[in-house]
């Protein structure tokens, strides 16, 4: 059901429930069919309203701090698989009462905490996050093996025997990739950590895995996961992040002011590139927006996208449009639920847009709004 847009506060973002739950049934399936469990990377996607319905589909969540593993606890009432670069003494008590499992990125990682976590009241199971030393990720940013990686522990520093309590192995190395880069990657896990995924009772092969989108080789990925689990008979674990919530919902915007600048035509925005959608930015790629092209196209009418901070850089171009901008419309940029929701910031003092849900009746439900109490708690 189309969104009204009339009905929705500007900026906000806007999941369409129905589209998550299309995406949920789609990973629900691979579950069944393959065996593995699939659970919700918080890094990804965080909208604990959306956590109960998850819940009815997915495994559970992977939490990489403390925060995001006490939100696992509180909002889809079970324990999270928990990983990060480095733990804190100070917060691993607490991180250990919201956590099932606990992935350590170095081996004084584990000499440091294993104790904690074999005296703990409640079985908590220890992985090691390791690095096959292969990845087909095009922008360095997001790659977790390149030479000085400071992300999973090459075999080379490993034995022949998995320390004591070790009980899973750990690797992430993919980004929005299809099975068949998983195919290719697995080729260099095994080579390098065959012999020790026989020493385990699970294998997390991480986030990465962009099964939702049109395309991917659905047939192919569960066939991957079988083999698997018959090769070394495990328990096979996946976490998405951009997955669950890809192509879910918008991030609604109106124009301010048009301004010639030297000749470009620019649509200032009341939202930010720099602080709203940073991934655009960093990643970097060219959000869609919705009814533009996204390109100059002679004879129509061009712009270029400002964003409302002081920045310079502030700005997305270009954009076509068949008809002429005026400011008080309103522009919608598409796919802007995962990743983008949980990175805005409030740079420069701007608002952080609203977050709301275009439900399966029809209707818009504001889910939060945001006002200048929390730009002040974040100083």
């Amino acid at each position: 059901m189309a969104i009204d847009y009339s009905q929705i506060p500007s900026p906000c973002y806007v999941l369409e429930e129905d589209r998550l739950k299309e995406n949920l049934n789609l990973l629900k399936f691979v579950q069944e069919e393959s065996g593995a469990n699939i659970i919700l990377a918080l890094k990804g996607f965080s909208m604990y309203k959306m956590f109960p319905l998850v819940k009815e589909y997915l495994k559970g969540a992977t939490a990489s701090s403390l925060n995001e593993a006490r939100l696992i606890f509180e909002e889809m009432h079970c324990k999270a698989h928990t990983y990060a670069p480095a733990y804190k003494p100070e917060e691993f008590d607490e991180l250990m009462s919201y956590s099932s499992h606990i992935t350590f990125n170095s081996l004084n990682q584990y000499e440091l905490f294993k104790s904690k976590v074999n005296d703990f009241k409640d079985p908590i199971s220890m992985g090691l996050r390791v690095n096959p030393q292969y990845a087909e990720v095009e922008t360095d940013m997001y790659n977790p093996c390149i030479v000085g990686s400071r992300l999973g522990i090459t075999r080379d520093v490993l034995g022949d025997q998995l320390p004591e309590g070790i009980e899973g192995l750990h690797f992430h190395t993919m980004c929005e990739n299809d099975s068949f880069v998983l195919e290719r990657t697995l080729v260099h896990v095994e080579e390098k950590f065959g012999d020790l995924l026989h020493q385990v009772k699970w294998l997390n092969m991480g986030g990465g895995h962009l099964m939702t989108r049109e395309g991917y080789n659905i047939e192919h990925v569960i066939k991957q996961i079988k083999r698997l689990k018959e090769t070394y008979d495990l328990e096979i674990i996946m976490e998405p992040g951009s997955a669950i919530a890809w192509e879910t919902g918008v991030l609604t915007s109106k124009v301010l002011d048009i301004v010639d600048a030297q000749g470009v035509d620019v649509a200032i925005l009341d939202v930010s590139f720099a602080a709203h959608m940073p991934d655009t930015l960093e990643m970097p790629y060219k959000p869609r927006i919705l009814g533009a092209y996204q390109t100059d196209v002679p004879g129509k009418h061009n712009y270029r996208m400002g964003g409302m901070t002081c920045l310079a850089g502030d700005f997305m171009g270009d954009y076509a449009f068949d008809k002429p901008l005026q400011i008080g419309d309103t522009l919608v940029f598409e796919d802007m639920i995962h990743y983008t929701m949980v990175k805005t910031t409030t740079f420069n003092g701007v608002g952080l847009p609203s977050i709301g849900v275009w439900t399966s009746e029809g209707t818009f439900e504001l889910h939060k709004s945001f006002g200048y109490e929390v730009f002040k708690e974040k100083l």
